[in-house]
This record gives C-alpha cells, sequence and structure tokens, in this order.
C-alpha cells in the first residue's frame, strides 16, 4: 500500500484516513484517481479536490457511521463506491456489534479492491451480469433455540462470496485459526482467497485457460467434496509443503489455485508498502539476507522477482515479530513448485495469456 501526502499541507496520510491531523481538511480515496485527496465541501453538497478544483465527488453512501472514505464521481448516479456497490448483505450498523463488525469488514474489502483496481481485474456486478457479478454476503451466525450456535459459512459460488461476519470479531476468529490448526487467518485473508475462486472463473474458465492451468495446478475435475472430505479427515499428503503454499491448497487444485492468488496479493501488497516506507533489509555480515524494493511490486517483470526480495523481507519481518513475543507474520515456504505457481498467477493479473 502506498503512502500520500495531504493535497493541501503536506503531511504524509495512509489509505485508511478520513481527517488530515495536521489542517483538519476531509480525506478520501478517489478510485478513478487511485489516491488519497483533500476535500473542500461546496455550496451544493458535492466536495471538490484541493488540488483540482474542478474535478467533483460525492462520498460513499457507506460514509455514514465511518464504515467507507471512498468516494463516486458526482455527475453519476451510483450511491456506493466502486468497492462497495458489491456488498448485498451487511452486518447491522444499528448495532455496536454489527457497527464494529461492518467498519472492519469494509477495511478488509477496500485493501482488497485496491488491488483489483491496480491490475483492472474482472469486477462486474450483480446489476452488471446477474447471473456471475461479483457480490458479497456477509453472514450472521445461526442462533438456536436452545442457544447454541450454528456458524455461518465463508465461501463462493458463482461470484457470490460469503463471509462468515462474526470473524469480524478477533476472538472467534482466533478460536477459529487455533481449532483448524492454521498458521494464519485474516479477514483481507478471506477476501482475497475467496476472490481468487472469482477470478478462476473469469480469468481461466471463462477465457480457455484450462490446459496452462492444469499443468501448474492439476486437473479441477477431479470430486471437489471429495477432495475436501479427505483433507479434513486424512489431512494433507505428508509431502504437502514441497508443493503447495499451505495444507488447505493441497486439498483440490481450486483452492490452490485461491490461495495462491491470495498470497500473490499479500507480497505484492505488502512489498509495495516497504518500498512507500523506504525499507531496506541490510544485515551486517549476512548479504544472502540483504533485500530492496527497487521497483514497482503492482508493476513486476515477473513472480521471481517478487520472491526474491519478499523471502528476505519476510525473515526479517519474522524476526521482528519473534522480537515481539509474536508470531510470525508469514509463515510460509515459497518452493520452486510454489513460485512457478506464482509465475501462472502473475501472468493472469498482468494479461500475459
Amino acid at each position: 500500500m502506498r503512502l500520500y501526502q495531504c493535497d493541501h499541507c503536506g503531511q504524509s496520510i495512509h489509505f485508511d484516513n478520513r481527517v488530515c491531523v495536521n489542517c483538519g481538511h476531509r480525506l478520501a480515496f478517489v478510485p478513478e484517481r487511485l489516491a488519497m485527496h483533500a476535500l473542500r465541501e461546496g455550496a451544493d453538497g458535492s466536495w471538490r479536490l484541493v488540488a483540482d478544483r474542478w474535478h467533483a465527488v460525492r462520498l460513499c453512501a457507506n460514509e455514514v457511521n465511518d464504515i467507507c472514505n471512498w468516494t463516486v464521481p458526482a455527475e453519476g448516479q451510483e450511491t456506493f463506491c466502486l468497492a462497495c456497490r458489491h456488498n448485498r448483505l451487511v452486518p447491522d450498523a444499528a448495532t455496536k456489534a454489527g457497527l464494529l463488525q461492518f467498519r472492519r469488514i469494509s477495511q478488509a474489502e477496500r485493501h482488497l479492491f485496491y488491488s483489483l483496481l491496480r491490475w483492472n481485474l474482472p469486477r462486474t456486478t450483480r446489476a452488471e451480469d446477474p447471473d456471475h457479478g461479483l457480490v458479497f454476503d456477509f453472514l450472521v451466525d445461526d442462533v438456536r433455540p436452545d442457544g447454541s450456535v450454528k456458524p455461518a459459512v465463508t465461501g463462493h459460488e458463482n461470484g457470490r462470496i460469503a463471509i462468515r461476519a462474526a470473524e469480524a470479531d478477533d476472538v472467534t476468529r482466533e478460536q477459529v485459526r487455533v481449532s483448524m490448526n492454521e498458521p494464519y487467518r485474516t479477514l483481507l485473508g478471506h477476501f482475497r482467497h475467496e476472490t481468487g475462486h472469482y477470478i478462476w472463473q473469469k480469468l481461466v474458465e471463462d477465457r480457455g485457460r484450462l490446459g496452462p492451468f492444469r499443468e501448474a495446478f492439476g486437473d479441477e475435475r477431479q470430486d471437489y467434496a471429495e477432495a475436501l472430505r479427505r483433507n479434513y479427515e486424512e489431512g494433507p499428503p505428508a509431502d504437502w509443503q514441497e508443493h503447495f503454499i499451505s495444507t488447505y491448497a493441497s486439498s483440490h487444485p481450486w483452492e490452490d489455485f485461491a490461495e495462491c492468488f491470495a498470497h500473490y496479493l499479500h507480497i505484492v501488497d505488502t512489498l509495495e508498502t516497504a518500498r512507500a516506507f523506504g525499507m531496506v533489509v541490510e544485515p551486517r555480515g549476512h548479504e544472502d539476507l540483504a533485500s530492496e524494493v527497487g521497483f514497482d511490486p503492482y508493476r513486476a517483470r515477473n513472480a521471481a522477482q517478487l520472491v526474491d526480495v519478499w523471502i528476505p523481507f519476510g525473515v526479517a519481518l519474522n524476526s521482528v515479530h519473534r522480537s515481539m513475543g509474536m508470531p510470525d507474520l508469514y509463515p510460509f515456504i515459497l518452493t520452486s513448485t510454489v513460485v512457478a505457481k506464482l509465475e501462472f498467477i502473475h501472468g493472469l493479473v498482468h494479461g500475459q495469456y
């Protein structure tokens, strides 16, 4: 994620900021410009960019209750921004718990859409494609009459992505992570993984790229339900770490692709953040761990270029986390087989197939 500057005073600002702490100007992300901007309210109720007084915008309808900080063009009819217009079922913002969930979910969703916009990846709405458009349902758990809870299920089907709203709660999400013996589990990870299934349909299945996909990930025609049953009951193969980014990726080629897509976004966006802060890994006497992000990760020439700089950063960040008594930030191993899969993802998002 980039760093930005307030158009009015030059103060450093961040992707999720709403107000400049230095000059007090309203801040918002303008998707058409892929940038944060300081705004000045006009007499007609619209907002204009401080840096361009001719460019008028309106705040996303989810600006209410501090849920979203994106804008829509002033001259259009849309009330929701390019991210929020994909939402269908959302948490109840009239309750304290629902509002907190909605804010956290929205933050993760906007980080996902930043990447989709950077690469101009498919993101048709249900209004544009009623059968396969991208739509999000944030589902609440079912509380039975006896007080027991049936958790909502996170998943994807034909462009519909369901995410369990309760995973916006840190305690709930951590309990699930521990019970499933996962090294990593976040809301943003859910968004990136499930959207990977949607991208597979749009860029692999719909565009006839099944041949190269199968060469990289295997044959997706194997029984999906049986593959998941085997994964949950028997666990991953003994040598899974040599071939897959995670144990779940080993269950089926669809899940392998979705996991690799999520990790590709993890790596690219984190490296962009490191570059924005001028971070350099240069340990004395350990030149093999030296690294610097001297290029725009969103425009990398290939996945190998990303991985070459990512591995030293991953080692350094994991070490910093351990020094604070925290789990590793990136507890995964990128083998040559996994890198080859990331190369396939790279080719897809950059239109090389």
